[in-house]
């Protein structure tokens, strides 16, 4: 059962949703002046479409050299995937880690997180709704760490630049790990972990996803 209250996405104030308001008009935010939904619009949708993207783009991420190296004439192009076993090799593990862990594990635990969410969620499960919150949270908080691979090839890119001697540029593969970490977050910020228990009610009909209506409606009321 939805709750009298509503919250504003962009200034989190806390806003009394009863009140007369025309059926189909638009709620605004009295402070701020954003569109108020009760959920966020088409939010299963738009979370699958952005999910899907990112793992297509995972292929290419991984597959691609991320960057290539030129030293004295001599270039070697490295993936996310070799240039952790190059700095494992060399003794530096814990570099190694980090970097397979924040290119690797978080993007992809990432994305199957989302899409459990997405099926529990389609599905109506009434497994563990606190759990899958905090996943949700979990998820959302650590997706935008995932960018440090590319902050390290835009600062070598910069940095590294000593005529034929030495110099670093940017391959494909950093594109598309750029726009996996980018999509992900994208699609972390388009589900709405209130859908979780929504479908706590079994017997309770699915309420269609809102939709922004045509008229604009009065601003309701920020809760007491």
């Amino acid at each position: 059962m939805r709750g009298r209250h509503l919250t504003c996405h962009d200034c989190n104030l806390v806003i009394d949703g009863e009140g007369d308001v025309p059926e189909g008009a638009t709620l605004i935010c009295p402070r701020c002046g954003a569109v108020v939904h009760h959920r966020k619009p088409n939010s299963i949708a738009r979370t699958w479409a952005l999910v899907i993207a990112a793992l297509i783009c995972y292929v290419p991420a991984n597959l691609y050299p991320i960057m290539a190296i030129t030293t004295l004439g001599t270039t070697s192009e490295d993936t996310i995937l070799s240039g952790a076993a190059y700095l494992l090799h060399h003794g530096m593990w814990p570099l190694a880690l980090i970097i397979f862990i924040a290119s690797v594990f978080v993007p992809l635990a990432k994305l199957l997180s989302l899409m459990v969410l997405l099926v529990s969620v389609q599905r109506r499960w009434q497994w563990r709704p606190v759990d899958r919150t905090r996943m949700y949270r979990i998820t959302e908080a650590v997706g935008r760490w995932s960018m440090v691979d590319v902050y390290v090839v835009t600062i070598l890119v910069a940095l590294v630049h000593v005529g034929s001697f030495a110099s670093i540029a940017a391959r494909p593969g950093a594109f598309f790990f750029g726009a996996v970490v980018v999509l992900t977050i994208f699609a972390a910020e388009s589900f709405d972990p209130r859908l979780i228990w929504d479908r706590m009610d079994p017997d309770a009909e699915p309420a269609p996803e809102p939709a922004q209506g045509p008229a604009r409606g009065p601003a309701p009321q920020p809760a007491q």
